[in-house]
C-alpha cells in the first residue's frame, strides 16, 4: 500500500460521473490563467457543467502542474477536475487565428495577464467582442487594470500583506502572518465565478451585450475584512495583533490541552459565556465586575483567559469536548489533516470524496459545494493531460488532422 492510499482516511470511494447532466451544460469558458486565481475561476463553473477549455501553452502548460507534491500535482488534480486542455501558442499568428475562432463559440474567456497584454497581442476586448458581442472577459491580475498599481506584479503574498489581512494576523510581539496558502487568489476566484454568472445572466435574461470584469486579487481579500476601514474611521486606532483572540469579544480562544492537543472556544454571546462560567466550576466570574459584560472581559481579557486555559490544561482534548457537549457551550477542535482524514463527521457529511487516480491510486478532494438541491454539481472527469482535448475542439473548428499534425509540427498547438 503506498503513502497516499495510507493516508486516504475514511473518504467515500467514488467514480467520475461521466455524461451527468449539469446546469452549466452549454457554456463554453476558454481559460488562459496560470497558477490559482482563474484557476479557481474556472474550477467552481467546471464542476456545475459549464465546459472549461484550458489553452496553455505547447510543451510547458499551466504553471499549477509544477506545484507537485510527493512529485504529484496535486494541486492541478483537484483544480482543475471537470476540465479540458489544449495546446495554443497565442504568440504565433495562427495561434491568435485559431484563438479567435475558439472565441466565436466561447461564452467567456478568462485571463491573468500582466494588464496590456492582451492588447499587445492584438486581442483586446474590442477585438474579442467583435468577434463575440456577447463574450464575457474576466480580467485577473495582481492590483487592477487601473490605477497606480496596474503595472506591477500581483503575487498573492504582495496582495495578503497590503490587504491588511496580514496586519491582523498573528500575535503582536511577533511580526504579521501570511496565510499558508494561496488565499487571496481563492477569495478572488469565488467573486470571479459570481461575477461571471452575474454577466451571463445579462445576457441570456436582458439581452445585454458582453463585458469584461476587472477581478483584482487586493479587493476581494481586502473586502471579507469588513468594517476595518469603518471602524478606523470611528476610532482612529489600529487594532492589534492578537493570535486567536479576539478585539470584539471575550472569551475566545484557542488552548492547549492536557494531551497537547487544542480545543477553540468562542463565548460571543453573554449566554454562553455564562454556560462557560458554570461549566469550569467558576459560576462567580458572572457577577464579577471585570467579566461582567462582554466588554468588561474584553478589556480584561488578560486576567480572563488564563482561567479558561488552565480548565482546558488540565483535560485531555477529549474530555474537555465531551463536557462542553454536554453542558452546550460552543468549544470544538482544532483539528490538522491527518485528524480530519479520520473524522466522523468528515464521513457521514462526505465533505471529501475519493477518486481513482493513475499516480497515486485513490485521490481525495473536496466534494462539489455548494450543495444544491435540485440542480448540483459534480466531478464528471480527471484534471486533463497537457493537450489531452487537442483532436476534439480543433476538430469540432473544422481542422483535420493533417492541418493538426502541421500546426503541432510547427509549435501553434
Amino acid at each position: 500500500m503506498s503513502t497516499a492510499q495510507a493516508a486516504s482516511g475514511r473518504y467515500p470511494a467514488n467514480d467520475y460521473r461521466t455524461g451527468a447532466k449539469l446546469p452549466l451544460d452549454g457554456v463554453r469558458v476558454l481559460d488562459l490563467s496560470r497558477l490559482v486565481a482563474g484557476n479557481m475561476v474556472t474550477h467552481v463553473l467546471a464542476d456545475y457543467g459549464a465546459e472549461v477549455i484550458k489553452l496553455e501553452r505547447p510543451g510547458f502548460g499551466d504553471d499549477l502542474r509544477n506545484w507537485r507534491t510527493e512529485g504529484v500535482a496535486t494541486h492541478w488534480k483537484v483544480f482543475c477536475r471537470n476540465k479540458k486542455s489544449v495546446t495554443l501558442d497565442l504568440r504565433k499568428d495562427e495561434g491568435k487565428t485559431l484563438f479567435l475562432k475558439l472565441v466565436e463559440t466561447a461564452d467567456a474567456v478568462v485571463e491573468n495577464f500582466k494588464p496590456g497584454t492582451l492588447e499587445e497581442w492584438g486581442l483586446g476586448p474590442e477585438v474579442l467582442q467583435a468577434r463575440n458581442p456577447k463574450l464575457t472577459l474576466v480580467r485577473v491580475s495582481g492590483w487592477g487594470q487601473t490605477g497606480p498599481w496596474k503595472h506591477k506584479p500581483g503575487f498573492g503574498s504582495l496582495v495578503e500583506a497590503m490587504s491588511g489581512f496580514a496586519a491582523l494576523n498573528g500575535f503582536g510581539d511577533r511580526p504579521p502572518v501570511l496565510p499558508p496558502l494561496a488565499l487571496a487568489d481563492m477569495i478572488a476566484g469565488l467573486y470571479g465565478a459570481f461575477a461571471v454568472m452575474v454577466a451571463l445572466r445579462n445576457v441570456e435574461v436582458s439581452g445585454g451585450k458582453g463585458q469584461s470584469i476587472d477581478l483584482s486579487l487586493f479587493e476581494p481579500i481586502h473586502a471579507i475584512l469588513g468594517p476595518e476601514a469603518a471602524n478606523y474611521a470611528l476610532s482612529g486606532k489600529v487594532p492589534p495583533r492578537t493570535g486567536s483572540r479576539s478585539n470584539l469579544t471575550s472569551p475566545r480562544n484557542t488552548y492547549r490541552c492536557k494531551d497537547g492537543k487544542y480545543v477553540a472556544l468562542s463565548g460571543s454571546i453573554q449566554a454562553m459565556a455564562e454556560r462557560l462560567f458554570r461549566t469550569i466550576g467558576r459560576p462567580d466570574l458572572i457577577d464579577d465586575p471585570r467579566f461582567k459584560t462582554n466588554s468588561d472581559r474584553v478589556k480584561n481579557n488578560d486576567i480572563l483567559d488564563p482561567i479558561v486555559a488552565d480548565y482546558m490544561a488540565e483535560r485531555t482534548q477529549a474530555e474537555c469536548l465531551e463536557i462542553f457537549e454536554k453542558a452546550g457551550v460552543t468549544v470544538g477542535p482544532v483539528a490538522d489533516v491527518a485528524q480530519l482524514s479520520d473524522d466522523d463527521y468528515m464521513e457521514g457529511r462526505g465533505v471529501v470524496e475519493a477518486f481513482p487516480d493513475p499516480d497515486i491510486g485513490t485521490l481525495p478532494m473536496h466534494a462539489v459545494i455548494p450543495r444544491l438541491s435540485d440542480t448540483p454539481g459534480a466531478v464528471r472527469s480527471p484534471a486533463p493531460e497537457l493537450g489531452e482535448h487537442n483532436a476534439e475542439i480543433w476538430s469540432g473548428l473544422g481542422i483535420g488532422e493533417a492541418e493538426q499534425a502541421r500546426l503541432a509540427q510547427e509549435g501553434v498547438i
